[in-house]
């Protein structure tokens, strides 16, 4: 995810990093030069009327910006709900770990409420690895004893599985007298909050929008661009290779950016920071715990994971 302080005006004009230009170069470029080719064959376009009203452009610009604005919509709104789920996972998981403090004061639980802490951390890494399909046994095999490790080695979904293991850290709690019924409730609430989240992040993975869907914006959005010298080449001359650069790349970059917003727990550079968050929950549920935290990276770069 990109994190950048504003820069002032005239340098944003500029900006390179955290911005898609770099990705939409090559094919700015071939526009550009397809556009020279135009100019330069005005005369025989204009010779064979092989030239476009400029006002049917217009008309088709507005309806094609109108088909953007809402593509990115759709998209940012995937993305805004999948931060909602992981501002969501943070607080549920912290009102686990502050119930097993409050509501199970045996001093001789500690060793289990570390287990039960340990499990809920796993459980964030195991829901991030999960959404971007890496491999979460480095973090598994640091939080969990070993024999629990290697049952999720062949497990695909992790996180139910670590989530039936909370369950049955509370259910023990119950058989062993440490918590009643009432206060069982409240955790089995809380996890049912978790087995919610692990839901809505699914669903947004494994739902993208209809392919279909996108490649007509895709064809629209290239099409309409590489007929545009057509329609420019007679009042604009010279000027019209840099004037439909500039309007292709407001179309194009609106596309790439939506293509990235759709996936929000990926790893391009304007997708969620799921390494980042998972780490702060890491620390913000050992504290509870009364544990040591491993230090953020603080630093200035522009792009965090």
């Amino acid at each position: 995810m990109i994190i950048k302080k504003k820069s002032n005006w005239f340098k944003m004009l500029f900006e390179w990093n955290g911005s898609v230009l770099p990705q939409l170069m090559p094919r700015l470029i071939l526009l550009l030069l397809f556009s020279i080719l135009v100019v330069y064959f005005k005369p025989f376009l204009l010779e064979h009327n092989l030239h476009i009203n400029p006002a049917i452009f217009t008309l088709f610009g507005i309806a094609l910006a109108i088909f953007l604005g809402f593509r990115n919509n759709v998209s940012y709104d995937r993305f805004w709900e999948g931060r909602k789920l992981w501002g969501a996972l943070l607080n549920d998981t912290r009102s686990l770990a502050r119930q097993s403090h409050s509501l199970i004061e045996a001093s001789d639980y500690n060793e289990k409420r570390d287990q039960f802490i340990n499990l809920l951390i796993s459980f964030v890494y195991s829901l991030k690895h999960q959404l971007r399909h890496t491999d979460s046994r480095k973090d598994i095999d640091r939080l969990v004893p070993k024999d629990f490790a290697d049952t999720l080695k062949e497990v695909h979904f992790k996180p139910i599985i670590i989530l039936r293991e909370l369950g049955n850290w509370v259910k023990n709690a119950k058989k062993e007298g440490k918590i009643d019924s009432i206060t069982q409730l409240a955790f089995e609430e809380n996890l049912n909050k978790l087995s919610d989240i692990v839901g809505g992040c699914e669903r947004i993975a494994s739902t993208p929008i209809p392919y279909t869907y996108s490649v007509l914006l895709h064809r629209t959005v290239y099409i309409y661009c590489f007929i545009l010298p057509f329609g420019f080449v007679e009042t604009l001359g010279w000027i019209t290779p840099f004037a439909i650069v500039f309007i292709a790349y407001t179309f194009v970059a609106l596309e790439a950016i939506a293509d990235e917003l759709e996936d929000p727990f990926g790893l391009q550079p304007n997708d969620l920071a799921l390494d980042t968050m998972s780490q702060m929950i890491e620390n913000t549920l050992l504290e509870l715990n009364n544990k040591k935290i491993t230090p953020q990276n603080n630093s200035n770069d522009y792009y965090i994971t």
